[in-house]
């Protein structure tokens, strides 16, 4: 029997100890910690009886999708296209926990990147693309785009693939290097421990 939680994960979010769970569908297990691996909904599927594991499973379910429209103050979880010296572009995916049919547009200006030492904020230092970031509506921009906020502690990058210390053949491979949040500002490749540096959004548990 399956369990539904009505809160969004996204990728790279914790969901739990693998002392506790199983990974299931839609997550991974690294350093005894299971994360989300895509957007959805999790759910709890109860061990079976006489199962000599009695430890839950954990799964990530995608929603069907509905509607989503971005309105201010509307959380999104957006992927990063392009990485500019005064801000980033991304396209939007979900709204909440409802992924989007249409094409969005967000940017994240230098001054939105978080709320301390903004004239210090380096791009190319917070965002990569390909990165997955988790981020809130402030309004609607210029040209259909909007302008999205990672300045709260929750709010950054929440999924992001290593390139560190790869040859570049590595870069058309099927294998990715997930990297793991270290700190607020850094990111590791588990593959080659080297750090990287994100603005990292806080895990939620």
């Amino acid at each position: 029997m399956a369990k539904r939680e009505d809160d969004l994960r996204t990728p790279g979010e914790l969901l739990g100890l693998a002392s506790e769970f199983n990974a299931g569908r839609g997550s991974y297990c690294h350093d005894g910690k299971i994360y989300a691996s895509l957007v959805g909904i999790r759910h709890l599927i109860e061990a079976k009886q006489g199962s000599d594991d009695l430890r839950p499973t954990i799964e990530i379910r995608r929603e069907k999708e509905r509607d989503a429209v971005p309105e201010a103050g509307s959380t999104v979880t957006a992927k990063i296209t392009k990485v500019q010296a005064r801000m980033a572009s991304a396209d939007i995916v979900c709204v909440g926990p409802r992924a989007v049919k249409e094409k969005f547009t967000g940017i994240v200006r230098q001054q939105d990147v978080r709320l301390t030492e903004i004239d210090k904020v380096d791009m190319h230092s917070s965002f990569r693309p390909g990165d997955i970031i988790r981020a809130e509506v402030i309004s609607l921009g210029d040209s259909r785009a909007y302008y999205l906020s990672t300045a709260k502690n929750e709010l950054g990058v929440v999924s992001a693939v290593s390139v560190a210390g790869m040859p570049k053949f590595f870069l058309v491979s099927t294998k990715s290097a997930t990297m793991v949040a270290v700190s607020w500002q850094e990111m590791q490749c588990p593959l080659t421990n080297q750090r990287e540096p994100r603005k990292v959004a806080k895990v939620v548990t």
